[in-house]
């Protein structure tokens, strides 16, 4: 393998292909089924899912099939297969949907709109997770290029993991028999510490997404007629949320915390040595605003492998120039937990919603409705040819070595396929880093990262393929 030729033809593609046809992909707001219940009848989706076929269909990989597979009722996946040249077989994942707009992006740019700005495409999905695919296959293709053998690589991309990935299952069982068992699954989906080489990830948090309501009239009354009779919906509602999150410290319930393995404790420590204050400079901190005085490896551990709630919405209040002397009837907020990997989501929201509804403050009305609980992932233990694949492709296409950490996001394909494929090794990896808020105003994807992390790809690939094996 010529590693600087490998390097160019990505870097060429990337500039020549990738990036015009990811700006047309960001102009398409194809919000997830979650956030855009009508993703049917609009079309965004299809529009979406078929913009990313016709670059498929004309970037011309040798041995390539694709298709899109369209279930009835749900979101279509990508489904593009290339035969092998090699032993092998290699199941690269990624996602197609959106987060909706959210409201602060700076001036000149715009969910909807790309924006290249200093090396990187500003926009909604492109590094979360529109660039998945063309990484694929340009990884490929840059093998092909030199004329190197392969696995067989089944690239599937789908349409609702914004949403919890509950389409996705129905579309495994469909197309089980042409996935087979791979024996490397690749996803490019995850966060990257950050920019200076490659990141593997070993664990993903859960994710438990639920609306919290309380009512405690069936219309709002005047305050002042009511104020001190007729508790506050809202500040019931606080009282229901310091059942599972202790608002001093942030800590959660007993029933949302597991055991923090060694292995984990260690990993953070290192994460935190190689990263620095860049652990908390990374995030747009708002006046004084810190993380209070915990050491950076207790702040990774808490990301990665305890629980956190954050409120993502809130119902039955007014907008504040619309808000009157009014005892509002309820108040209601979506809450999101992030439960650590190794915790069964089903049964922690079991739990937590009985917390949440059992002996209701002043006899409130309370509900707390689940939405799609998502367990946590673990890698296996990383066999010694991937560890060296990776490590040499971050050194040859980085400048640096490999890192391995864990991530407080949830992406619910790794635990899937790690159910149904207990042998399978995993490169979890990707561009989502410091300041590319991925779900949030001003998101980006870092070009150079892009164009890095699709060349360590092809070489990992290219490493299967050796006479040796794995």
């Amino acid at each position: 393998m010529d590693v600087e030729r490998l390097g160019r033809y990505v870097d060429e593609v990337w500039d020549d292909s990738v990036v015009p046809t990811l700006e047309e992909y960001i102009r398409i707001p194809n919000k997830s089924p979650q956030f855009e219940p009508q993703w049917a009848e609009l079309g965004y989706m299809q529009d979406a899912v078929e913009h990313l076929e016709r670059w498929v269909s004309s970037y011309g990989v040798r041995g390539l099939e694709h298709r899109i597979v369209t279930l009835a009722g749900r979101t279509p996946v990508l489904l593009c297969d290339v035969a092998g040249s090699a032993p092998g077989n290699v199941l690269l994942y990624g996602h197609y949907d959106k987060q909706p707009e959210f409201d602060g992006w700076v001036d000149g740019l715009a969910p909807w709109k790309p924006v290249v700005r200093d090396g990187r495409l500003y926009g909604r999905g492109g590094a979360d997770d529109g660039y998945a695919v063309f990484g694929s296959l340009a990884a490929i293709a840059a093998l092909q290029d030199q004329g190197l053998p392969h696995p067989r690589c089944l690239v599937l991309i789908e349409g609702c993991e914004e949403s919890g990935s509950y389409d996705l299952p129905f579309y495994m069982d469909a197309l089980a028999d042409e996935i087979g068992t791979p024996d490397l699954v690749v996803c490019l989906d995850a966060e990257c510490g950050n920019y200076d080489q490659l990141w593997l990830t070993t664990s993903l948090r859960g994710m438990l997404p639920g609306t919290l309501n309380v009512q405690v009239l069936t219309e709002g009354v005047h305050s002042g007629a009511a104020g001190g009779i007729v508790p506050s919906s809202f500040r019931l509602l606080r009282q229901l949320i310091e059942r599972v999150e202790n608002a001093v410290t942030g800590e959660l319930a007993d029933a949302l915390t597991v055991p923090i393995p060694a292995w984990a404790r260690q990993q953070a420590a290192d994460v935190a040595m190689t990263l620095g204050s860049l652990a908390t400079e990374r995030f747009p901190w708002a006046g004084g605003t810190n993380a209070g005085d915990a050491s950076a490896a207790d702040l990774i551990l808490a990301n990665t492998w305890r629980s956190s709630l954050a409120v993502v919405g809130l119902g039955g209040a007014p907008a504040l120039a619309d808000a009157g002397n009014t005892l509002r009837p309820s108040t209601a907020a979506k809450l999101v937990f992030r439960l650590p990997p190794t915790l069964d989501a089903a049964a922690a929201g079991e739990r937590v919603k009985m917390l949440f509804e059992a002996d209701p403050p002043h006899g409130a009305q309370v509900s707390f409705e689940l939405e799609h609980p998502q367990s946590g992932w673990r890698a296996p233990d990383q066999a010694p040819w991937l560890t060296t694949a990776l490590d040499q492709a971050s050194r040859d296409h980085f400048g640096s070595p490999l890192r391995t950490m864990g991530c407080g996001g949830t992406i619910p394909f790794m635990k899937m396929l790690g159910d149904r494929y207990p042998d399978v090794q995993f490169a979890v990896t990707g561009v989502l880093g410091p300041n590319s808020n991925a779900h949030g105003p001003n998101e980006f994807l870092d070009i150079a990262t892009g164009k890095h992390v699709t060349a360590c790809i092809a070489q990992l690939l290219g490493h299967m393929a050796r006479p040796v094996g794995p």
